[in-house]
């Protein structure tokens, strides 16, 4: 999956290197494909490839290609060139509530749809969480579970020094938490692995669930 997610991650850029990109997907025997979910960044396919671990899964075996895209202003690029305008792949999403509008505009202009609701969305497989993974995983979890997964990370002291900050000291925990994630690059891909690590088996959040309900191994 590698080479295909780097150059559809090219094509769509649509750059200097575009053409051959274009090319080397056509070229690409996609048979074994059976899907592409589409992620804003690094840190929501690295939560479910942990999710999917954890379930006794390997996307990338069973043909599902976990692509992030980068930003979800993207959305409408992809899904021009893998959707049915395109290579007419099957088709899967996941993003933040604040991006929802653009996911939608791109479904239905990729003609996946019509004043598509979130249900709608739901049913072609984009699933969205509120108000985006990182809350969904801290709420699923509890702050006070989430500081004990930072106290394994060894962040704790990161964490009371970040909360000491005259502009955190009026938000409530699970957002100190949140913004604490976002803080210094590749944290949260770090931690989109530990929350997912630290879920109960029950206690999935409703988007990630959704959206592997969607995505069953070819035997299911």
């Amino acid at each position: 999956m590698n080479p295909f997610r780097t150059a559809v991650v090219a094509w769509a850029a649509d750059g200097a290197d575009a053409p051959a990109a274009a090319e080397a997907v056509r070229t690409m025997d996609l048979r074994q494909l059976r899907r592409v979910v589409l992620v804003e960044g690094v840190s929501d396919r690295v939560a479910l490839e942990t999710l999917a671990g954890r379930r006794g899964r390997d996307l990338d075996a069973e043909g599902v290609c976990v692509l992030p895209m980068g930003g979800a202003m993207s959305i409408g690029r992809f899904l021009r060139l893998l959707g049915p305008q395109g290579l007419d792949v099957g088709l899967a999403g996941l993003c933040d509530v604040r991006e929802e509008p653009y996911f939608r505009r791109g479904l239905e202009r990729a003609g996946l749809g019509a004043d598509l609701t979130r249900d709608a969305m739901a049913a072609l497989g984009f699933a969205v969480c509120v108000a985006d993974l990182e809350d969904e995983l801290i709420r699923a979890l509890g702050p006070d579970r989430v500081e004990e997964v930072i106290a394994a990370q060894g962040d704790l002291r990161r964490l009371h020094t970040f909360r000491n900050q005259p502009f955190q000291r009026d938000r409530t925990a699970a957002q100190q938490l949140r913004r604490f994630m976002g803080t210094i690059s590749g944290r949260k891909e770090r931690y989109a692995a530990a929350l997912v690590s630290a879920l109960e088996p029950d206690g999935v959040p409703e988007p990630l669930d959704r959206l592997f309900a969607g995505i069953r191994p070819p035997t299911a």
